[in-house]
């Protein structure tokens, strides 16, 4: 078979595979719809990730904002992920059957789990990927345009998500300690610095003009999630990552030390460890350092078909290719949700075996969070139909909720024109309009929240709608609370409130 079928074979099984592991009972992820709704929000920063998400996000919109759409663009950068290492193993003089073995191998590992989400993980792992691929071809042709092309993959990978500045700090050490810091010699690779600074001054100013909110993010990631991480864990669950192709990925790692072939490439070896010491260090969540595999993949495939090149190795061939899906298979059920959630309600998948309930509270839960984070939402927007269809055609309703993944759902899954809310939550504590009077709320509230005696006397009425009875469900409790006809000034008491969170925000409180 002629590579390019061959590719275009892998590409399209990569598609149809995306697909089959969501079940469709399931909704869309909390983390999508707050991407999602950035689109209606343009702008070169927010409080949570860079910009380049949101664009995407315009094109989904553009083609109709369907959950096909929404699964298809992070299906679609997997696959180019894809073809970055298919090319990869071309460059370093691999044949059709390392360009396979690394295909195969890709298509039966986490990213399958990463590639259903429309998350920044996505692109994060491409440009990572893009990081080391045109450090390859720079040191392979010393054509510097391949310097270029390697500052706009950092460039690009920072306004997607900050996370690959810890690749930076570990690439920057790793060229200095080996022969490759001749690189640093090169006038073009300060050109091509001037170009990304370039890119990135947009989202750099945003955060300067906002009080830097991406480092308030940081600051409550670590002391609400990662606190709960463990540094023997963050290790550990490296090998789980792409266990199914450990034969490959494992000698590719030493290959760099060992192997003469792949002796101008010791600087990865030195990436991967600086990178995943950082991370560490961090009490990072394990999948911060995805991006580091592929590479090692692909030169492993290059390594692996060399060793079998010859001799009788040679016929062991097809069995390597099926050494990945036939590890990869049984756990599938388990770390996608390939089953309906009534399936796993009455029938759970054991997934404490693997951990896979853990949640980031540090607490075992019936199902993965990924998974509890992908029911309850459609039902959430038909209680907030009801409640909205219920309130008076005069006067401004406005809707208020307590996260960004209950205001995004509703905004997503509303069947009512024009219905949006909002929330103190996120980026949308940037979205409030509060210009026109307020008369009426709609307040969804998790489930340990009460609505208090204080609100309850703003307004002539108030109704429990109903609440989220899912058992399965992240969101189960929370409840949607009817307040009809204001009787104080309920614009300022919000702008007071939205105020008093922009200073935590950005660094004033």
């Amino acid at each position: 078979m002629k590579p390019g079928y061959l590719l275009l074979f892998f590409i399209l099984l990569k598609f149809a595979i995306q697909y089959a592991v969501v079940h469709p009972d399931f909704d869309l992820h909390r983390d999508e719809f707050l991407h999602l709704d950035q689109a209606d929000h343009l702008a070169w920063g927010y409080l949570s990730v860079p910009p380049l998400t949101s664009w995407i996000s315009v094109l989904i919109r553009w083609l109709g904002n369907g959950e096909f759409w929404v699964r298809f663009f992070p299906a679609l950068i997997g696959a180019v992920t894809i073809v970055v290492v298919w090319d990869l193993v071309k460059r370093l003089g691999g044949n059709l059957f390392a360009q396979s073995l690394a295909a195969v191998a890709l298509l039966c590992s986490a990213l399958i789990r990463l590639n259903i989400l429309f998350q920044p993980n996505s692109i994060d792992i491409l440009c990572w990927s893009l990081v080391f691929y045109t450090l390859v071809c720079f040191f392979q042709t010393k054509n510097s345009k391949w310097l270029y092309f390697l500052t706009l993959s950092f460039a690009f990978g920072f306004l997607n998500k900050y996370n690959i500045i810890f690749l930076a700090l570990g690439l920057f050490p790793a060229l200095l300690v080996t022969d490759k810091r001749s690189i640093f010699r090169d006038k073009h690779l300060y050109f091509s610095l001037l170009l990304a600074v370039v890119i990135v001054a947009p989202n750099l100013i945003w955060q300067y003009q906002n009080g830097f909110p991406a480092l308030t993010h940081m600051r409550l990631l670590s002391k609400f999630q990662l606190v709960n991480n463990s540094r023997a864990g963050f290790l550990t669950e490296q090998l789980l990552f792409f266990y199914p192709s450990i034969f490959i990925w494992v000698p590719g790692f030493f290959a760099l030390l060992t192997s003469r072939r792949f002796r101008d490439f010791g600087f990865i070896f030195w990436t991967f460890l600086f990178t995943l010491g950082i991370f560490t260090y961090f009490q990072a969540k394990a999948y911060y350092s995805i991006g580091l595999y592929p590479i090692l993949i692909g030169i492993g495939s290059v390594w692996i078909s060399e060793f079998f090149e010859t001799g009788w190795k040679k016929n062991l061939k097809p069995i390597l290719l099926l050494i990945p899906p036939a590890l990869f298979l049984p756990a599938l059920p388990l770390i996608h949700p390939f089953y309906s959630p009534n399936r796993i309600l009455e029938n759970p998948p054991p997934y404490s075996l693997l951990g896979l309930n853990r949640w980031e509270d540090g607490e075992e839960h019936p199902i993965p969070q990924d998974f509890a984070d992908m029911v309850g939402w459609s039902d959430l927007a038909n209680l907030v139909d009801s409640a909205y269809l219920m309130m008076p055609k005069t006067g401004r309703t406005l809707i208020i909720c307590d996260n960004y993944g209950q205001a995004g759902a509703i905004n997503y899954y509303s069947k009512i024109p024009g219905l949006r809310a909002l929330t103190m939550n996120a980026d949308y504590l940037y979205w409030f309009d509060l210009k026109e009077k307020v008369d009426n709320l709609i307040l969804i509230w998790e489930k340990d929240e009460k609505i208090t005696d204080r609100e309850l006397n703003f307004f002539e009425e108030y109704q429990e709608i109903g609440k989220i009875t899912y058992p399965l469900a992240r969101e189960k409790g929370t409840t949607v609370h009817f307040l009809r006809g204001a009787k104080a000034d309920i614009n300022a008491i919000l702008k007071a409130e939205v105020a008093a969170e922009k200073k935590v925000w950005e660094g004033r409180e």
